[in-house]
């Protein structure tokens, strides 16, 4: 499935929730954690219980639920009122390490067997960057096993809370050095750990151009697709993450060329040196392209 685009939606909003079935995200986060005050958690689990029950069977396998972090009171309440058939995945919040990603598998199990789920069928999509602890852990991904991971993704905005930064940008609008590392390190985690990197939100989801800008910058950089925080963000990130034509014709080409020539190590294309990894990365286009 396709994570080019995954979009926030206040679980607590019945409004919000009623649009959402229309998006054309590929995924979309029911989020019970930042959206959603604290007295209004309880109200929010039962319309995304709701809400799974009543549209999976319609949207299909793209439904994701945003939980509390695992270290606080609320997670096995969300976790509890939201493992239904139809769910997903789990978006989970301030992760630590991959072993937050393990103990949240081994309450999947259990969940999974009450709701007669088939065993590992709930993926898991961690943030990765949230917590200082988190930024010293990366390696962790690389380092267990997590048959349910489908993805990484990187967030600034608690980080920045985590450290005590005034801000996570410097004077010219770039990201600080620590949240450049921050996301990297997603980048090397998820590469590491053989699974989709997915880019952290842009903010002002007024300022097309400038996401447009962010997620051509990002697809470069290798991120699969990005956090979208408003639905008019949608359809640029799914334009932006999706191979081009001449993108898809290339890689076709590049296949070709090895498939024709089988026990090549290297091959000229178009004037150019071609190799294994250029195959490797026509593969991931045209896999990126359906």
């Amino acid at each position: 499935m396709p994570q080019r685009s995954m979009l926030f939606v206040p679980a607590d909003s019945e409004r919000k929730l009623a649009k959402a079935t229309g998006s054309p995200a590929d995924v979309l986060i029911l989020d019970l954690e930042d959206a959603v005050a604290e007295a209004r958690k309880p109200e929010a689990r039962r319309l995304a219980a709701a809400f799974i029950t009543a549209e999976a069977a319609r949207i299909g396998p793209r439904l994701y639920v945003r939980i509390n972090p695992l270290d606080t009171p609320f997670a096995m309440a969300d976790l509890a009122a939201v493992v239904l058939p139809g769910l997903a995945g789990i978006m989970l919040p301030k992760t630590r390490s991959a072993a937050d990603v393990e103990r949240l598998g081994h309450g999947l199990d259990a969940l999974e067997a009450r709701a007669g789920l088939a065993p590992g069928s709930v993926a898991i999509v961690p943030v990765a960057t949230e917590t200082a602890e988190a930024m010293v852990s990366m390696q962790s991904y690389a380092q267990i096993a997590l048959p349910r991971l489908a993805g990484i993704t990187w967030g600034a905005e608690d980080l920045s809370a985590a450290v005590g930064a005034v801000s996570n940008r410097d004077e010219d609008g770039r990201y600080s050095p620590l949240y450049e590392l921050a996301g990297a390190l997603c980048l090397a985690a998820a590469g590491a750990a053989g699974v989709a990197p997915i880019d952290t939100v842009h903010v002002d989801f007024r300022d097309r151009a400038g996401l447009e800008a962010a997620c051509r910058a990002s697809r470069r950089r290798g991120f699969r697709g990005r956090i979208a925080i408003h639905p008019d963000q949608v359809t640029v990130i799914n334009e932006t993450y999706s191979p081009t034509p001449a993108e898809i014709e290339h890689a076709q080409r590049i296949v070709a060329a090895f498939e024709a020539n089988p026990d090549a190590g290297t091959l000229s294309l178009d004037g150019a040196m071609i190799d294994r990894p250029h195959l490797v990365q026509a593969r991931r286009t045209l896999g990126l392209a359906g």
